[in-house]
């Protein structure tokens, strides 16, 4: 079930076994968007893992960073799969933060030009 360093795993199946994504196949299409890289460089989803390697993956609007520091080649429970990466992820944002942005009631029709302002305001733009 775990692996020591027998070998090198695929990324996309690491990604998956370790609870990143809920599917493999979901980690295999963010490897082929480029919403994966291995040491700073673009990964396929067949590409080679090791021990010490850095992930970036960009996931649910969410940019997550580990390092690997144990290969798994299947699916592990929560508590073992936490065991087999350092997070260095950036802290995810108070969802108070994400709240913040408005919502138009369904219906309502074609914003205005003066509401669209507001709603761009809002959401942060200029």
């Amino acid at each position: 079930m775990v692996a020591g360093d027998e070998g090198p795993v695929r990324v996309d199946s690491w990604i998956w076994s370790v609870r990143l994504t809920k599917t493999r196949s979901l980690a295999a299409t963010a490897c082929r968007a480029g919403h994966v890289k291995v040491n700073g460089e673009r990964a396929k989803p067949a590409q080679p893992l090791k021990t010490g390697d850095e992930v970036r993956l960009f996931h649910a609007g969410r940019e997550r960073i580990v390092v690997v520091s144990r290969l798994v080649r299947k699916r592990v429970g929560a508590p073992v799969a936490v065991e087999c990466y350092v997070d260095n992820s950036p802290p995810e944002p108070p969802r108070e933060v994400l709240a913040a942005v408005g919502v138009r009631d369904r219906g309502a029709g074609r914003p205005t030009k003066r509401e669209r302002r507001e709603m761009e305001q809002l959401r942060g733009r200029p």
